[in-house]
């Protein structure tokens, strides 16, 4: 059978095609040597006795023939740290004849896991990945930082205890502090809740963070997302800090709280004499319902940020609220904010007894994507915002006095880039338009330390202008 001259030259450049694209044979040149994306995998901190997450590696050919890897190996240069290896789906940390297609690549997937490090600080592990092809042999850099931790889950803190700044507090569950008890944490403690853990205080809750050393509530997710964006930005990791009754007493100072799903919580037994959660420069942020909710109890907050939630960024129930210099604002990047930043309201009780809310809200900042209070007329409320900022047009009446209406406090936050800062642009409408009288002694100096006194006025909000140079 004879076939036509255009079925032979198509059947000849098929040929000649796949021949010139693939290559079966295995080149054994030592020149022919493997290419990867990056020469040192890092992990970020590592909590030991628990894994990590997932990096990855990518190992390139860039031969046209194939290539046999001959071993794939961790050389567990530390007592103390183990990484893992996982090549086509198989975990392990050692492999051998991989391999790859010429002009093709393979990934390679390296978890750690850390015994104790019998330290108090983060100690740096390094090993290596060996990889061995045609006798050469090319390796790529292991590090991890290993944090040991103290462990609490499920626990009931029936007597006076004390948390240090020595190593992080790593809470599974929901932790109790009992109504005797008194939980005090120093300047730069570490509190680390796993997924759903949270705090329920009936006693007393004691943080002493200071502008030098703040004390941290946020998840257990050390690493980054993606790059070098960190799981900072994620909400929803953990629980949240809950005080019920008869909790009284609580003093937060410079304490920065970030990803919980629900938040502080603060109810009492319609108590509105004393104080039952007192916040000085602290901040809680990134909630995914709400950052500060409170019912019937006596509430103060001093040079404080709420921000960034899924619903409004704080909300009073009864009782009574004082606000000095704080910042009520909301970029919440997981959805648009349909909820006002702030709502206050009077509530009812279960025997139908209403509980008014009597609230000040003085120096401060209310701008962000929604409303900046609920809406209604405040006429049948204690409800008093003076000299504040507000993004909306508007006019002073009864309840808003010497307010800075249609504002922008520029903050030094850009959404877009997730950089989420709101101290105050050197062109904010918040600057010097406070009421010195209205500035509490313990509000003088901001988180950061900066002295709000310093230039005989007084800036709006939980931060003082400190003036930014213009970059050449």
């Amino acid at each position: 059978m004879k076939f036509p001259l255009w079925a032979v030259v198509v059947v000849m450049a098929i040929t000649a095609l796949f021949s010139s694209c693939i290559e079966d044979g295995f080149t054994t040149s030592p020149d022919d040597v493997l290419a990867f994306n990056k020469d040192t995998v890092a992990f970020d901190t590592v909590i030991t006795l628990q894994g990590s997450a997932t990096k990855q590696m990518v190992v390139y050919n860039r031969s046209n023939k194939q290539i046999n890897i001959s071993s794939i190996k961790v050389a567990g240069l530390s007592s103390k740290g183990h990484f893992f290896l996982n090549v086509d789906g198989i975990r392990g940390d050692s492999f051998n004849d991989v391999e790859i297609r010429g002009n093709d690549s393979i990934y390679i997937f390296i978890e750690a896991y850390l015994d104790e490090m019998e330290q108090d600080a983060p100690t740096l592990l390094e090993d290596r990945l060996e990889l061995e092809t045609n006798g050469v042999s090319q390796n790529v850099v292991l590090t991890a930082w290993g944090q040991d931790v103290i462990r609490l889950s499920g626990d009931t803190i029936a007597r006076n205890r004390h948390f240090t700044a020595d190593k992080p507090y790593l809470i599974y569950d929901t932790v109790f502090v009992s109504e005797r008890a008194t939980l005090t944490i120093d300047a730069g403690a570490t509190l680390l809740f796993h997924d759903k853990a949270a705090m329920r205080c009936a006693g007393r809750m004691l943080v002493n963070g200071t502008a030098e050393a703040p004390v941290t509530f946020r998840g257990d997710r050390l690493d980054r997302i993606v790059g070098s964006t960190s799981f900072d930005i994620m909400s929803g990791q953990w629980g949240g800090i809950i005080f019920t009754p008869p909790t009284m007493g609580n003093v937060l100072k410079h304490l920065v709280m970030k990803g919980s799903s629900i938040g502080m919580h603060c109810s009492a037994y319609g108590d509105t004499t004393n104080c039952a959660l007192k916040l000085v420069n602290c901040v809680l942020t990134n909630s995914a319902s709400t950052c500060l909710a409170t019912a019937a109890c006596y509430v103060q907050a001093i040079g404080t940020e709420f921000s960034d939630a899924a619903e409004e960024v704080a909300y009073f129930a009864g009782g009574k609220v004082m606000a000095s210099q704080c910042t009520f604002t909301n970029n919440y990047i997981f959805k648009v904010p349909s909820l006002p930043i702030l709502n206050v309201f009077d509530v009812e009780f279960s025997n139908g007894t209403i509980g008014r809310i009597k609230a000040y809200f003085d120096n401060c900042i209310l701008y962000g994507l929604s409303s900046e209070i609920n809406e209604g007329n405040l006429d049948n409320f204690d409800v008093y915002l003076r000299y504040c900022l507000l993004k909306s047009s508007g006019q002073d009446d009864a309840h808003f006095i010497n307010c800075v209406w249609d504002a922008d406090p520029c903050f030094l936050t850009d959404r877009e880039k997730l950089l989420f800062d709101y101290r105050l642009g050197n062109e904010s409408d918040a600057i010097g338009k406070g009421n010195p009288a209205l500035c509490p002694d313990e509000a003088r100096y901001d988180r950061y330390g900066t002295d709000r006194r310093a230039n005989g006025a007084i800036d709006l909000g939980a931060y003082a202008w400190v003036f930014i140079p213009e970059e050449e």
